[in-house]
């Protein structure tokens, strides 16, 4: 590995799924001599989709590296899912790379993942390049390609290359930078003359390219004027052009048949900016203030993704930031209070691992058997107490419940899934007490159905996903009086309690409000709060089907005692029983969760979205533009939304994304609730 930190590029392989980004890394590895065959994706057979799930589904699940050397240059590719239950991949790889790669398929244009990259580009303030794949399909139409990055992402997006023909006559591109021409024969490429009908399109395209180029720097554009530009300054204008945003390189290939592949590579190495283009970065102190630390300081690297492999166990990939890390030494974990023996260091393609004992600043490396360090911790110098930023995953909308298959691997399980959940931190999960359910939460069905797989293979356990069971309520819709009477004799001393207590609904900030009007020492002081406590304990058993009940005012307001035979339990006991005396005249009525959706989505499916929404028992509240998309506000049932996210993938082809959270509680309607109550009695009966 080289180590010098400017001829290092780190670059992300991002877009829409089936695009075509895998298939142009295993092009790239083939070139880098890395491979000595083309890998496919269909095939089965590729380097960077090797886990079982993704060679089973045929799409790109974790986030894949590959570091190769070209042309001088260390290159470390980062490939990354394309559907968007695995988008956490793409935010990991975004944090540690200077540059993506936003692949673009000629026919289909513009999609979900095309704009979810996009978005991130400028999230993260990065360097960026088009790369319009799949030129030789039928249809294939890169000038409305551009024409749609041009009006919906930027209009600095700029071809830097001419394409010699499109869908099956793609034979090469033109470079417009240097005027030469390139054709591929089985994927190699040879210099050739410019075809006669394109020639000159290429040189007034040149004349363009170079006078953008030279608006990047007041030196350069005088000198264009006056002198004309040479060729090193040609590259050192594209450079701090796409360094500044103001020119995003726009190329063309056909990944499968390896066609400007080698042309794309020759970019990234040379024009792609190195991680030395930032002399420091932002770190943070014990007390979470923002410090600067310059890359050639002491080391200091950022955990972003943490995989669990078969045979070695945890494998954290580390990018040094500054300085560098050595095998041998000791690097302390600041957010663990920890220290970390750095053992072993290895350089990735795919799942193969090679032996390094250094990296420099810049570097992408994996590491093994560390005792604490996880994704998002930082590893620096033990002379340094600072920290990264942690990434910020995207939030989990899809729940679901999973059952074990065998009793007694509850543990297993847990473990499995706290694995996972370091692994993927877009994956979550937590063991309800209420609903009595473990509940996975990822980011659509798809992940979730993943995570599932991974836990049998990798920890042995099988478990089934069902439907979570949904957090209903109780509440009054009228007042409602009763006594409640505990009186036990039984020799000796006995249990006496009789209190009087009036239920009236209650506002919803009030979840239960209890208010003591004893007058007269019917019922002592101190026994007043053993009512309430029966009286509360009550309200959580339900009375329709066994929810908690809610919203509710309960005032004591009489009752007796007895000098010997009164007491707390007794009281207790007699709260309770003034609750399910009362209840059968309070008018019960069951609630539910009421979520929150916001639903992004391209204007043409607007009336789909809306016609489900109102068919899963929605209200709209409003909708407005979002972008180059429109949003939807509504209000839906929790229970309406099960396994939205696929429905919602399925309406949009993949377009549709939504967020969603709780807003309140509000009425079941009577033919719901009484299917919900009596599903609630045959549960009961079961257990």
């Amino acid at each position: 590995m080289t180590t010098d930190t400017k001829m290092i590029r780190n670059i992300a392989f991002t877009g829409h799924s089936s695009s075509g980004k895998t298939t142009l890394g295993e092009a790239v590895l083939f070139n880098a001599g890395k491979t000595n065959r083309l890998g496919r994706v269909d095939e089965k057979n590729s380097v960077l989709d090797h886990g079982d799930e993704e060679i089973s589904r045929q799409i790109t699940i974790s986030l894949s590296m590959a570091s190769l050397d070209w042309k001088d240059r260390h290159i470390n590719v980062l490939d990354t899912p394309g559907f968007p239950d695995f988008f956490g991949e793409v935010v990991s790889a975004a944090r540690v790379v200077e540059a993506l790669a936003i692949v673009i398929d000629s026919t289909s244009g513009i999609e979900l993942g095309t704009e979810k990259a996009w978005d991130l580009v400028k999230k993260k303030d990065l360097a960026a390049m088009f790369i319009i794949n799949k030129m030789t399909k039928e249809n294939a139409d890169y000038e409305a390609v551009l024409a749609d990055i041009k009006s919906m992402f930027t209009k600095n997006a700029t071809m830097i290359q001419l394409p010699i023909g499109q869908g099956p006559e793609f034979k090469g591109v033109v470079n417009l930078l240097t005027g030469k021409a390139y054709s591929f024969n089985e994927g190699k490429s040879e210099e050739t003359e410019v075809p006669g009908d394109i020639k000159d399109k290429a040189e007034s395209m040149k004349e363009e390219l170079i006078e953008m180029i030279a608006q990047s720097d007041d030196k350069l554009m005088e000198k264009f004027f006056e002198d004309g530009l040479s060729d090193e300054d040609i590259e050192i204008g594209f450079q701090k052009a796409i360094k500044q945003g103001k020119l995003y390189p726009v190329l063309f290939t056909d990944a499968y048949e390896n066609i400007g592949v080698a042309n794309v590579m020759d970019i990234i190495a040379n024009i792609m900016p190195s991680p030395a283009i930032n002399q420091e970065y932002e770190i943070l102190d014990d007390e979470d203030n923002e410090q600067t630390i310059a890359i050639d300081d002491k080391f200091t690297g950022f955990v972003f993704k943490t995989a669990v492999e078969k045979h070695i166990g945890d494998m954290a990939y580390v990018r040094v930031f500054t300085g560098t890390l050595e095998t041998g030494t000791d690097a302390d974990n600041p957010k663990k209070r920890s220290s970390e023996k750095i053992n072993q260091m290895y350089s990735l393609v795919g799942k193969e691992r090679t032996d390094i004992s250094e990296a420099p600043a810049g570097s992408i490396a994996a590491l093994v058997k560390l005792k604490n360090t996880k994704t998002n911790d930082t590893l620096c110098d033990s002379s340094l107490n600072l920290h990264y930023k942690e990434i910020e995953f995207p939030h989990a909308n899809v729940s679901m419940a999973i059952i074990p298959q065998a009793k007694g691997d509850e543990e297993k399980i847990s473990n499995g899934l706290t694995k996972l959940s370091e692994e993927d931190p877009s994956f979550v999960f937590n063991f309800d007490s209420e609903i009595k359910q473990t509940l996975v939460h990822g980011l659509g069905t798809i992940h979730l159905e993943v995570i599932i797989k991974k836990l049998k293979e990798k920890f042995g356990v099988n478990v089934d996903l069902v439907k979570p069971k949904i957090k209903y309520r109780e509440t009054i819709t009228k007042p409602a009086a009763a006594e409640g009477k505990h009186k036990k004799q039984s020799g000796g001393r006995g249990q006496f309690g009789v209190c009087n207590v009036k239920f009236e609904p209650n506002a919803e900030e009030e979840e239960f409000q209890f208010v003591d009007e004893i007058f007269g020492g019917s019922i002592p002081s101190k026994f007043v709060p053993s009512v309430e406590k029966g009286v509360r304990q009550q309200l959580k058993e339900g009375y329709l089907a066994g929810y908690p009940m809610v919203n509710i005012k309960a005032t004591v307001y009489d009752g007796k005692f007895h000098p010997v035979d009164s007491s707390d339990i007794a009281f207790q006991l007699a709260g309770s029983n003034a609750v399910k005396n009362a209840m059968p005249n309070a008018g019960v009525v069951l609630l539910e969760p009421i979520m929150k959706v916001s639903v992004i989505v391209p204007e043409e499916y607007m009336g789909d979205i809306m016609g489900d929404m109102n068919s899963r028992r929605g209200r709209i509240l409003g909708m407005e533009a979002k972008g180059r998309n429109q949003k939807v506000n509504a209000l839906v049932p929790q229970a309406e939304m099960y396994q939205y996210s696929s429905q919602l993938r399925s309406m949009t082809q993949g377009r549709g994304t939504f967020a969603m959270e709780f807003e309140k509680y509000d009425k079941v309607p009577t033919d719901q609730a009484k299917k919900i109550v009596e599903e609630a009695k045959a549960e009961d009966e079961d257990e």
